[in-house]
This record gives structure tokens, C-alpha cells and sequence, in this order.
């Protein structure tokens, strides 16, 4: 009775903040539309210079370096209501994120020339093996992501033999442990971990979480963040939804899920710390999801990452740098290259860069998992080239969405791709929410990266490209899924109901707000 007090409680108090967000965003713009109605009436002269520089401004926008997933919304509001778009573009386009945002100007602190130097040997034996993906090996070394050899990796293919794996490894940490998640929601997974990572930090542990503000929001009890802080557990917020409401800010989120334990252990994927991830609670049928385990070397691609956030959110670390590198030594002959991506880097998006390339240089096949499917002009071209070139190129996608609308934005997508002979498969058990790829049997990728605008261009992500005996449990787990599945066809797509239709096509040019 308590706990659903609590919840009740919270979801009041989290709904509260929306709302007031929410009001923060009308009354700017019942602002903007007085403004423009005085300067039609009263400045006619100042109104009109305004109309042309929205003309202007839409020039700029279609020129503009980057993705063209968010300019048709844009430019279309901009040419619906000139004066009005124009103001509400220039307060709300986030050209600025790397100023707005509250995080620290602060470079990835280098790596000695002795990591340096293994990096590059590492990354030339990788080359020499699959000379195919050197370039892409390459590319991600030269954006400050090193290749790393002696690692064994561990593949989960469901999100409760993930969560029980990282929670046995959380419960003998011995140095620290750092947890990066998008959400944290009251239940049985949270109980165990608020246990244990109290229980650590008593026992001289370092511990350190970052949690996004905005998915936490309606799920985490505050109650609960603050008895962490009083027990040792530094906890920090990401980007807190009532800040920066002016400029919209709040909808860059920290959509990473890392774990780190000790240095010698790191997790990635695609489940967050909630009771539905591990399906002990029922959400949109059977949850599907994935995850990864890296243990020696490659862990430090992930913790230095986090660190990095830790220290440009005003953390602070309790020893030097160095000393959270790993100190087990790795084994297996298998490579890993984790990465991180932001908006604080657009208009470059590693991450998407890193998928259209895995697409474009497969050879054979190039199999995909995505809960969502929004993408630009230039991904639909290289998944098509790909198709009509005679490779395998398969987007699995879940039978029971958790959001409708953006769901209706994917299907808008099918026509083209199905036309072009990619294969789209959607999971009938329910919500497939796992994040993976695989190409040619040869190299994989597991993350918190869906195939969509929000995740190429407005989250912090994450994710580790690998090689080896991971690829081959990752394509074991999609065959799986498959047999699952239910394959869609282009008769099919074009019977869908006429509302699904029509709400696909006007809401697609607004994805980046979905």
C-alpha cells in the first residue's frame, strides 16, 4: 500500500514538473505570437525585414551541414508562419548545446603513447584480418576510440540474464563501480541494486551514478536518490528537465547505459535498471532486449567515457586518472572498439557514421535490431544500395510497439526500403527493445542506439563495435528472433489502415520532437 502511495506521489509531483515545463513552452509562445502581431500592425516594416530573413533563414537550414531528418519540420513551420517560425527557430534550434548544456568544456584527457602505439598495432592486425572493416576501425581510432585486444566478451541475450549478470558482478566489487543509465525505476531490480551499492560504499567501495533526469523522472522515487547521497553513493542528474526550457535543452538526453566494476568489467546495451528489462513485470508483451560484457582490456573504452561525463557534470573523482584502469589481465584474441556519441559533437554523428558503414561494407549480409526507425535521406540510400547490390540487409523491429506514433513514423519507411529489397521483419512476442548489428558474420555492434533521429543526433549513446565468438552468439540470437517473427511484405504495408497512413506522413518531418 505504501509503494503504490509513493508511485502515486511521484507520478503527481513528476507530472507537476511537466506541466510546468509545459506552460514555460506556451507562454513563449503566446509571446512570440503578440510580438508578431505588434510588429504586423505597428511595425510593418520591421515585419516584412522579418519574413525575408525567415526565407533566409530557410536557405540556411536546407544548406546546413547534418542530418535533413529535422530540417522538412523546421522549414516547414518556418514557411506555414514565417515571423513566428523564424523566433521560435532561432530560440529553440540548439545550435548551442555545447554551451547551454550544463557540462564542463573539457577535452578526453590523452592516452600514453604506450596505449597509443598498442591501439595502432592492435587496429592493423584487426585490418590485416578483415581488411574490409580497417577503414571503419580506422575512422573510430582517429575520433578517439582505440581498438583494444585481450578481451573476452560475454553476449546476453535477454535483458534478465544481463541484469542478474551485472548485479552478481556489482556485489563483489572491491574498488568502484559506475553506473550510466537512462532510467532507474522503482521495483524488485532497483531494490537489489540501492542494496548492494550501499552496502559497497560501507564497505569503502567508490560509487558513482549518473542518471537522466528526464527517464528517471516518473519511475525514481527522490526519496531514494537522496538516501543513496547520505549513504556514500554519489548520484548526479543529467541535464534536469526544469533547466534551459528556453531553448528546449531538455530534450538532449543521457540515453547511455554503462556499468563498470572495478576497471576490469564493463556492460553495454540496451536495458535499463527497471523491473520490465528482466520481464518481471508484463509491458507490451515479452521484452526483448540484449546486452554485453567486456572483461579486460576493452573495459577501459567504457570507463574512460564515463569519467570523462563524471568530470564535465562537476564530479569528482576520488583517485587519480590512471588508477581506474584495468589491472586483471584480459585474454582471448577477439577485439572490441567501445564509443560514445553526442549533440555536443554534431554535425558529426560517429555512431551513425559507424552504421552506414557496417551497411555499406558488408558483402554478404548486414542483419539489424531497432525498437524505432527514423532516418535521413542518406541511410535509406546506403540500406538500399545494399539491398539492390545483392546483400542481405535485414531490419528487425518489435510486434508490439510502446509508442504508436513514432511506430506509424517507422512504418512510413517500409515502401521504400521493401521496394529496394530490404527484408522487415517485426517480433510478435512483443516489444523487441534490443539494440545490435550484425555484418557478414565478421563484426557486431551492441548498444543504447536505436536507428533513429533522437539517437544520431540529439542523446548521448554508446555502444562497442567487436569481433569473434560475441558476433557469433549475437547471430544465434537474431536467427532466434526471427523464427519469432513476422515478415512484412509490400502487399501488406500498403493496406495498412488509411489513418496509420496519413499520420505517418505528417508526423515523419517532425520526428526529432517524438
Amino acid at each position: 500500500m505504501k509503494r503504490i502511495q509513493r508511485k502515486t506521489e511521484r507520478r503527481i509531483s513528476a507530472a507537476l514538473r511537466l506541466a510546468l515545463v509545459a506552460l514555460l513552452l506556451l507562454l513563449q509562445i503566446a509571446l512570440v505570437i503578440v510580438l508578431v502581431q505588434v510588429l504586423r500592425q505597428k511595425m510593418y516594416i520591421g515585419y516584412t525585414v522579418l519574413q525575408m530573413l525567415g526565407v533566409l533563414c530557410v536557405l540556411h537550414l536546407y544548406m546546413r551541414p547534418g542530418s535533413s531528418t529535422y530540417k522538412p519540420g523546421w522549414i516547414i513551420l518556418i514557411m506555414l508562419v514565417p515571423v513566428v517560425g523564424l523566433i521560435l527557430y532561432f530560440l529553440w534550434n540548439g545550435n548551442q548545446v555545447k554551451k547551454k548544456l550544463a557540462l564542463k568544456s573539457m577535452a578526453m584527457p590523452k592516452e600514453s603513447p604506450a596505449v597509443q602505439e598498442s591501439s595502432t598495432r592492435t587496429q592493423a592486425v584487426l585490418t590485416e584480418r578483415w581488411p574490409r572493416w580497417g577503414k571503419l576501425t580506422e575512422y573510430l581510432q582517429r575520433q578517439n576510440f582505440p581498438v583494444f585486444a585481450n578481451t573476452e566478451m560475454t553476449y546476453f541475450p535477454t535483458g534478465e540474464a544481463y541484469l542478474e549478470d551485472l548485479l552478481a558482478k556489482m556485489e563483489k566489487a572491491q574498488r568502484f563501480i559506475f553506473l550510466e543509465y537512462y532510467i532507474a525505476s522503482e521495483g524488485q531490480i532497483w531494490e537489489r541494486i540501492c542494496r548492494i551499492l550501499t552496502e559497497r560504499a560501507a564497505a569503502g567501495v567508490e560509487v558513482n551514478l549518473i542518471l537522466d533526469d528526464f527517464g528517471s523522472m516518473m519511475t525514481m522515487p527522490p526519496e531514494d536518490i537522496y538516501a543513496l547521497r547520505q549513504k556514500g553513493v554519489w548520484v548526479q542528474m543529467f541535464n534536469p528537465v526544469h533547466h534551459y526550457v528556453n531553448r528546449l535543452y531538455f530534450n538532449y538526453r543521457d540515453h547511455r547505459k554503462i556499468a563498470i566494476i572495478d576497471g576490469d568489467i564493463a556492460y553495454t546495451g540496451g536495458a535499463n535498471l527497471a523491473d520490465e528489462y528482466a520481464n518481471l513485470i508484463v509491458r507490451f508483451g515479452y521484452w526483448k532486449d540484449c546486452g554485453i560484457r567486456l572483461d579486460g582490456e576493452g573495459a577501459w573504452g567504457l570507463t574512460r567515457q564515463f569519467m570523462h561525463l563524471w568530470l564535465r557534470m562537476n564530479g569528482e573523482l576520488r583517485d587519480p586518472w590512471d588508477s581506474y584502469r584495468p589491472q586483471a589481465v584480459g585474454h582471448g584474441g577477439d577485439f572490441c572498439q567501445p564509443l560514445v556519441d553526442g549533440p555536443d559533437n554534431n554535425p558529426v554523428s560517429t555512431i551513425e557514421d559507424t552504421y552506414q558503414q557496417l551497411v555499406a561494407n558488408a558483402c554478404r549480409y548486414v542483419w539489424i535490431t531497432t525498437p524505432y526507425l527514423a532516418i535521413d535521406e542518406p541511410m535509406i540510400r546506403t540500406l538500399c544500395i545494399a539491398a539492390d547490390s545483392g546483400v542481405d540487409v535485414r531490419l528487425m523491429l518489435p510486434g508490439i510497439p510502446d509508442h504508436k506514433f513514432a511506430y506509424m513514423v517507422a512504418q512510413s519507411y517500409f515502401g521504400e526500403l521493401l521496394q529496394h529489397g530490404v527484408k522487415i521483419y517485426t517480433y510478435t512476442p512483443g516489444l523487441l527493445h534490443a539494440k545490435s548489428v550484425v555484418a557478414d558474420g565478421e563484426m557486431g555492434f551492441v548498444g543504447s542506439v536505436n536507428m533513429d533521429y533522437r539517437s544520431f543526433q540529439l542523446h548521448f549513446e554508446c555502444g562497442t563495435l567487436f569481433t569473434g565468438s560475441a558476433v557469433a552468439a549475437v547471430q544465434e540470437d537474431m536467427d532466434d528472433i526471427l523464427e519469432k517473427s513476422r515478415r512484412v511484405t509490400l502487399a501488406a504495408w500498403r493496406k495498412r489502415k488509411w489513418y496509420v497512413k496519413i499520420l505517418g506522413a505528417v508526423l515523419r518531418p517532425f520526428a526529432m520532437w517524438m
